[in-house]
């Protein structure tokens, strides 16, 4: 994956980044995953699913759906019959 010198285009991913908890390299492959998914592959259509991304992920924290911090630490959390589970060395 080249990269991309666009300061808009970075700028979105560096907000969506931070909306999910995750980092700029991370948020920049999810929306070229995306884009390679709809088989664009243009400046203008990587921010314009980069854009998209990020209003669905701000719309989904608004809603009050669970963050995806918070969500991760419900999946960190073990279940009751895994408590005692453990792995030899």
């Amino acid at each position: 994956m080249p990269l991309i010198e666009d300061h808009h285009y970075l700028k979105i991913c560096a907000q969506l980044a931070s909306s999910l908890s995750i980092s700029i390299a991370a948020a920049r492959r999810k929306v070229e995953v995306a884009a390679a998914k709809e088989g664009k592959k243009d400046l203008h259509s990587r921010k314009e699913i980069a854009q998209n991304l990020l209003d669905e992920t701000i719309q989904n924290n608004q809603n009050g759906s669970d963050s995806v911090s918070e969500s991760f630490d419900q999946l960190l959390k073990a279940l009751k019959e895994d408590e005692n589970f453990m792995l030899e060395d």
